[in-house]
């Protein structure tokens, strides 16, 4: 399984969980927070780290 297969799970059990034990608005806090946390991340980082994770993911280092 691939790193962003195993986010995606994971982002998909936290929204499930809050869905259901946790008020509307809390809910939506929890989403944007699973959503806004990697973009954030990836827009924190200098151009030229930006393309080292291009080239990185291209390679697919780790497989």
């Amino acid at each position: 399984m691939s790193p962003v297969q195993k986010y995606a799970i994971g982002a998909g059990a936290a929204v499930l969980l809050s869905l259901i034990f946790l008020p509307g608005w809390v809910t939506l806090l929890v989403v944007l927070g699973v959503v806004a946390a990697p973009v954030v991340g990836y827009l924190m980082l200098d151009p030229s780290q930006r393309e080292r994770l291009k080239r990185a993911r291209r390679r697919g280092i780790g497989h």
